[in-house]
């Protein structure tokens, strides 16, 4: 079979990265089934039965959890058409002493619910790391160009200067919030443990004797053995955990494709205004028509996947509110894609901010230019009040100003003139209290950036600094590389 003749997820072949996609893999996810059926042996051991559980038969399922005979399983199912009851099978069929035993008690969902919030816990703390690893390099742009002016722009329109590093904090500020969010996320979510085919543990109840207590250790111990706190377990469910926590958690992943396409949106749009631009590489070909084209493919595909996210997010929201009683089936079928492509698209989205963040082409000449261009007009207030300190009429000048700032904006906009307001001041007889020279002093940009450089410095001290610190582990290792 030829991997060309039948559709492949372009998130496999493209865009995800090798660590999340192996999070969703059959193999993670079967020999998490199997990690949990030897947690549920070794649970009622412990509670006591031990006539029918012995530590030989749970030595004999632990030595088998990673050697998956996935041939076994896939013929069983064919003929049972049941994926759980096909892998207790075959996980039998290698441990011949254990196979009365495995999954004593339990229901599919022990193993399926079980495992998907085991394996979303993963995706979330890989998310995490590479959020972090985003938001070091913003931290570190931030300080480098935290007292460079630049236009900030309301409505798109040129508007009162700010600098190049304190708008990287606005996009920084939306990735702590993220990083909140899923911090949450994980502080807050619970395994389903065993609560049996409707969630009243009734078959529990049978095979402890009615003995409550022993029902709640089973439950501890499997949390604990999974790697959660002991009373990290869902109080009550029917037969599944509440669909409600799928949605939770994509839309906190929808929150993060709305960051970075705020991000990628912004840099697009600074890209067509020549001041800065994502990575381009010397071989990299822009347009197949247009040899001197420099798209922003990477921010644009930025955008494209944070689309899909949000979109996504739809779907769990969407299947909870839809759940019938203890339990349907009709959530499967979209939960298998929902929930995977989500986390691998938001993978790939951070993989590709990292690599733009990281190399961020900052053109210093062209915002100095489109600075001067515009700042005429954000100087006017204060020369005005120049003015008025030195016995002008303030509505007068004020007139005068607008009347001038009119004329200097039809020689930019209908002649394609430079900005030549401060000539006109200058030649207007009204402020003859200001020589040129004072009335170009009003020309410095950093007398128009407030506390930017302050707030930069304020900002990563106490919001970005104390996050790096905490998750030091997270920037260690090697940066995973875009495919294409």
């Amino acid at each position: 079979m030829s991997q060309h003749d039948r559709y492949i997820s372009p998130f496999s072949t493209r865009y995800a990265s090798d660590e999340m996609q192996y999070i969703f893999s059959d193999d993670n996810k079967f020999r998490t089934w199997r990690r949990l059926w030897v947690a549920l042996a070794r649970a009622e051991m412990k509670q006591g039965l031990m006539t029918n559980i012995t530590p030989e038969m749970v030595a004999e399922l632990e030595a088998h959890v990673d050697d998956i005979n996935y041939e076994v399983a896939i013929e069983r199912e064919k003929l049972v058409r049941h994926d759980v009851m096909s892998h207790v099978y075959a996980y039998g069929q290698q441990c011949p002493k254990a196979a009365g035993i495995i999954h004593l008690g339990a229901t599919s969902c022990y193993v399926g619910d079980n495992t998907d919030i085991i394996v979303m816990r993963q995706g979330l703390e890989l998310v995490r790391k590479k959020l972090i690893g985003v938001l070091a390099k913003l931290a570190k742009f931030a300080e480098e160009y935290k007292d460079m002016p630049c236009m900030a722009y309301t409505h798109c329109q040129p508007a009162q200067p700010t600098t190049v590093g304190k708008r990287a904090t606005l996009w920084a500020n939306e990735l702590v919030m993220d990083l909140n969010e899923i911090d949450h996320r994980l502080a807050t979510l619970q395994l389903r443990g065993v609560k049996g085919t409707t969630g009243t543990q009734a078959s529990f109840m049978e095979l402890f004797k009615g003995d409550a207590d022993k029902i709640r250790a089973v439950d501890a111990s499997i949390a604990e053995e999974m790697g959660f706190d002991s009373e990290a377990v869902i109080p009550v469910s029917g037969q599944t955990y509440s669909r409600k926590v799928d949605a939770f958690i994509l839309n906190a992943l929808a929150g993060i494709g709305q960051s970075c396409m705020k991000f990628a949106t912004d840099l697009r749009l600074l890209a067509n205004f020549k001041e800065m631009e994502e990575p381009f590489e010397k071989n990299q070909i822009g347009s197949s028509a247009m040899p001197y084209k420099r798209n922003p493919m990477r921010c644009e595909r930025i955008c494209a996947l944070a689309r899909y996210v949000m979109a996504d997010a739809v779907n769990p929201a969407v299947t909870a509110s839809a759940q019938w009683f203890e339990r349907t089936l009709d959530d499967s079928a979209n939960k298998r894609l929902s929930v995977p492509e989500a986390f691998l698209a938001v993978d790939a989205i951070l993989s590709i901010y990292a690599n733009v963040a990281g190399g961020l082409v900052v053109h210093e000449k062209v915002i100095e230019r489109h600075v001067r261009e515009e700042l005429p007009f954000m100087a006017s207030e204060n020369i005005l009040m120049d003015a008025v300190k030195r016995g002008g009429n303030r509505q007068e000048l004020h007139e005068r100003i607008r009347v001038l700032s009119q004329e200097a904006g039809a020689n930019v906009k209908d002649c394609g003139l430079s900005n030549n307001l401060i000539e006109l001041i200058a030649a207007d007889p009204a402020f003859s209290m200001l020589s040129r020279e004072e009335l170009t002093a009003h020309l410095e940009p950093a007398r128009y950036i407030g506390r930017c450089p302050q707030q930069v410095e304020d900002f990563l001290a106490h919001d970005v600094q104390p996050v790096l610190e905490r998750y030091a582990a997270a920037l260690q290792g090697k940066e995973t590389e875009l495919k294409v």
